[in-house]
């Protein structure tokens, strides 16, 4: 076995790199500091070694102390951890904004009142065109296109513009700065099959910034029924998904067959409870 195939047997992927935990890193290197800080009394040359093998052990596995993950998030506050996450959960949206995005899809009839007014449901003639456009797109083997008309109207080079995959998730582009991510494939299907769709329904929809029309869309997400990947069942819940660094309590909507995650966005179940 080869040098390089032995690091890479050590490493693990879960805490480095992309998924490093930051917090977990510097209390770990804080220990390793320490611990040579104390044997250079007794002995430098150990000590260097000791140091040298602590930070090579947190560049491979991510930490030195087993169990630092755990521990930095149940003993890190909250409001320390966040400044080193990277899970990206978007906040929900204020009720000013619910509420224009509701009006907005009222008025382009995508939407409309249901159970005696109680609530909204898809119209069945942008339900049947919306799917429509989700299965000719999930058809295609590239639709990384799609996604450029996102910024029709914005004067921004479709050049400039690119998507990438990360796994199932999607990310996009403008030069080197990321500006726009989904969840899963299918989130990103959904969103560009309604882009086509709303954009041939309300003439001030080129009007609307980047922001304001992913906001739409990424709402839109909540009311889908079935999966755009697999075309099963969707389903809405709470769930609580793990990052570097903590633990967020997020409302999801879910494809029951393959698990692709549409919709997620973060919230706090102690004003769940008090509402």
């Amino acid at each position: 076995m080869s040098f390089s195939d032995r690091v890479h047997r050590l490493r693990q992927p879960e805490y480095t790199g992309e998924n490093r935990c930051v917090p977990c890193t510097a209390v770990n290197l804080a220990i390793a500091v320490v611990i040579g800080g104390l044997l250079a009394v007794v002995s430098p040359p150990a000590a260097v070694v000791v140091f040298v093998a602590s930070v090579a052990a947190i560049y491979l596995r991510g930490y030195l102390v087993p169990g630092t993950p755990t521990l930095t998030k149940r003993y890190f506050p909250d409001s320390v951890l966040k400044l080193f996450d990277k899970h990206d959960v978007p906040e929900p949206p204020s009720v000013e904004d619910d509420a224009d995005v509701e009006a907005f899809l009222l008025d382009v009839e995508a939407v409309e009142e249901c159970r005696e007014g109680t609530d909204l449901c898809l119209t069945d003639g942008f339900r049947d065109a919306w799917y429509g456009r989700i299965e000719r797109l999930r058809e295609r083997a590239d639709v990384d296109e799609g996604v450029h008309a996102l910024f029709d109207g914005l004067d921004i080079d479709p050049d400039r513009v690119r998507v990438e995959s990360y796994g199932d998730a999607y990310e996009a582009y403008i030069d080197d700065t990321r500006v726009g991510q989904w969840e899963s494939r299918a989130a990103y299907l959904a969103d560009v099959a309604a882009e086509a769709e709303l954009r041939g329904r309300h003439p001030a929809w080129h009007r609307l910034g980047f922001d304001e029309r992913t906001e739409i869309l990424g709402a839109l997400r909540l009311w889908l029924e079935r999966c755009p990947e697999c075309d099963g069942p969707v389903t809405l819940g709470e769930d609580t998904v793990e990052s570097c660094c903590r633990s967020i309590d997020v409302i999801a909507a879910t494809c029951e067959e393959c698990g692709a995650r549409v919709f997620e966005a973060q919230f706090s179940p102690e004003a769940m409870a008090a509402g």
